[in-house]
């Protein structure tokens, strides 16, 4: 052998061991770190009193509350984290909701950092964590802030404004009632009820789309032992149910087991399994409940007690048909369901679906999401979609601040997205990067003695602010990036449709825009397009529109031409059609002139050409519907 080969084989050797050693000293000092975490959680939290004032009030122990407050103290404030349950982390450790749904750029990225890597470190970095873990590493970072104050098990009676400026709010615990005066105030509820509580303006669920009673389902997460995660790996691979992806902390696919399991509770479904693995324990979410009421004690109750019925008939078909879970037994069931939508404050600035949709940055950009929207299931007969899935794009500071109440910002799910960006910006590490912006930003208001909703309109603050997130780890730098049929005639097009959910791209951001329209596509769109502009001009014009959906139903699949539309869309807004329905339309202004003058001739449509239509439509019923 050569001297060559023998240095070249020696490197390998050498690059090898290196790689090996790294993997070991991390994996030691990952469960050094976990081993006196979990001994440091033992120690009782240091009893600090109520004062009567703080700089920040943060209410709500939630991860994005943590975040917050943890934030806000390393920043200099004065700081009062409220929580009424007797520990923290909430969705996370009272829901067990421990398989991470980790926002990822298209370089496979995660881009929550700051306060989220910093929490996701202490519980070991991987996809899944231990329900234990992650109320010590909550404990821990808001034990090691000297400028935090924890207030476990408090009530929060009241919220006191001086006309629309919030002054103090009212606590109660174990200990006495309490008035105390905040500088700020942070809402990190799961459900904006602070926001509520301050008579911030909000909307139920879909209802900025025309659907307020648009529910999807909430979840009891499963959790289990005796599980061999081997024989289950073998399965994925295998195809069973479907088969899954996989790492060495979750599995996530299985998704036959949709229309394979039949459940015995009514209102309840097994869908594909997101299975997540710690140490001997295991954790599915995977059961969809449907129907409940997510502001609603009792039917949230309700719908914890069927779902541990369903749990255990799930239990004994995965013994009977799911290799790897013969001996599998249920540990324990969460104390609270993991509820995906209930409000959505009304904010300064509401993120729209299309700056999802084009990966859109923004001058007063806090920090970065990239998850896919997701819009779960909502009935036991949908299976939910994806609306699209994005790069990256940026939550702006505006979001955060609410409408006309001052001295207050709202994070996590519940901020300021219109309902269909919330699909994707409700995850919680994304709520966490909201969180850990809320703080830095109501300290920064406190020293220079501005409301947030100025500092919202000040370029200079938000530099600063920027500048001071971009220290602590968050992805805050300027980037412009390409969407799908960016510069096309037929863009805006799509981003109005978009905007209410009447176009679905799926993981491949595909809208197939070279296909032929259909008849029963257009109707069908026209139809839910009204409904989710104006339901008023829906009552006013269903008829007409059941007569047009009437008609093509015998031919749905035929591909419609210009001037079929032409006549579908003068019978149900001028009432009877003509020779030259086309010119009509653009006489009326419900299709615009530069419109009019694209598609000049009578042909078969394309998607793309039938997008721009319905957009034109859609905007004249905007403006219709401003009239009522």
């Amino acid at each position: 052998m050569g001297k060559g080969l023998i240095r070249s084989a020696i490197l390998i050797v050498v690059v090898v061991l290196g790689i090996v050693s790294y993997y070991f000293i991390t994996e030691v000092k990952n469960e050094m770190v976990h081993k006196k975490l979990v001994e440091n959680y033992e120690k009782p939290i240091p009893d600090k009193n109520i004062n009567e004032e703080y700089d920040v009030i943060v209410i709500g122990g939630e991860p994005e509350g943590v975040a917050a407050a943890v934030s806000s103290a390393r920043n200099g404030a004065k700081t009062l984290l409220v929580e009424n349950r007797e520990e923290l982390g909430g969705l996370f450790t009272y829901g067990m909701l421990n398989f991470l749904d980790i926002p990822r750029n298209d370089a496979k990225r995660p881009v929550s950092m700051g306060l989220f890597k910093e929490w996701h470190d202490l519980v070991r970095g991987k996809d899944a964590f231990g329900i234990l873990d992650a109320k010590a590493a909550f404990k821990k970072l808001v034990d090691d802030e000297p400028n935090l104050t924890l207030s476990v098990q408090t009530e929060v009676l009241n919220a006191n404004l001086d006309k629309n400026q919030l002054t103090s709010v009212k606590l109660k615990n174990k200990y006495g009632t309490y008035v105390v005066k905040g500088k700020a105030f942070i809402d990190a509820t799961q459900d904006a009820n602070f926001a509520a509580m301050s008579k911030v303006p909000f909307f139920m669920g879909g209802e900025d789309i025309g659907i307020k009673d648009k529910r999807m389902a909430v979840t009891l997460m499963i959790h289990l032992k005796n599980v061999d995660w081997d024989k289950v790996k073998k399965e994925a691979n295998a195809n069973t149910f479907g088969g899954a992806h996989l790492n060495d902390s979750v599995m996530w696919g299985f998704t036959k087991l949709h229309d394979d399991y039949k459940p015995v509770e009514e209102g309840t479904r097994l869908r594909g399994l997101n299975l997540a693995k710690v140490d001997d324990e295991y954790y599915i979410n995977a059961l969809q409940i449907f129907g409940i009421d997510g502001l609603n004690k009792i039917s949230k109750q309700e719908a914890i007690e069927k779902g541990k019925k369903e749990t255990e008939h799930i239990l004994k078909y995965l013994h009977e048909k799911f290799p790897g879970f013969e001996n599998a037994e249920i540990v324990s069931y969460p104390e609270e369901l993991y509820v995906r939508e209930t409000r959505h404050i009304r904010a300064e600035y509401q993120l729209p679906m299309s700056d999802v949709w084009k990966n859109s940055d923004h001058w007063d950009s806090i920090g970065l999401a990239a998850y896919p929207v997701d819009v779960q299931a909502q009935t036991p007969h949908d299976y939910g979609y994806v609306i699209s899935a994005p790069n990256q794009y940026a939550i702006p500071f505006r979001s955060l601040v609410p409408k006309e109440i001052d001295g207050l910002l709202v994070v996590g799910r519940s901020a300021g997205y219109s309902s269909l960006a919330a699909g994707s910006a409700r995850v919680v590490p994304t709520g966490m990067v909201t969180g850990e912006a809320a703080g830095v930003a109501a300290a920064l208001a406190i020293k220079d003695d501005v409301t947030f909703r100025a500092m919202s309109q000040n370029k200079k603050l938000i530099n600063t602010l920027r500048e001071d997130l971009k220290k602590q780890g968050a992805f805050v730098d300027p980037f412009n990036m390409d969407y799908p049929y960016k510069g096309e005639w037929y863009d805006k097009s799509i981003q109005t449709l978009i905007n209410y959910g009447l176009v679905v791209g799926g993981y491949s951001n595909d809208l197939h825009v070279e296909d032929s329209a259909t008849k029963i596509k257009f109707a069908k769109m026209l139809k839910e397009g009204i409904q989710r502009v104006s339901p008023e001009k829906m009552k006013e014009l269903g008829d007409k529109l059941d007569i047009v959906i009437y008609k093509v139903a015998k031919e749905e699949k035929s591909k419609i031409t210009r001037d079929e539309v032409a006549e579908f869309l003068t019978e149900v807004f001028v009432g009877k059609s003509s020779a030259n329905n086309w010119d009509l339309l653009i006489e009326k202004g419900i299709i615009s002139e530069k419109l009019g003058k694209r598609i000049s001739d009578n042909k078969k449509l394309k998607l793309k050409e039938m997008y721009a239509i319905m957009a034109d439509v859609i905007h004249y019923a905007e403006k219709e519907h401003s009239h009522l």
